[in-house]
């Protein structure tokens, strides 16, 4: 799993009830500004917004 993945899943643990706490920046074991670099040059680009294509299978009239 990459490293949002993991941060969300717990999140979704925590507010489920499992008593885990997040680490505080600079703790042991907790990510590091690099790691948060390097997730960031492996995270998928968004797409753009465009207009959506017409069908070109229209009913003719």
């Amino acid at each position: 799993m990459s490293l949002y993945e993991n941060i969300h899943a717990k999140r979704k643990r925590i507010k489920a009830g499992s008593g885990e706490k997040m680490r505080k920046p600079g703790a042991k074991g907790a990510p590091t500004d690099k790691d948060f670099r390097d997730a960031a040059k492996t995270a998928k680009k968004k797409k753009k917004a465009g207009k959506k294509k017409s069908s070109a299978k229209k009913a003719k009239r």
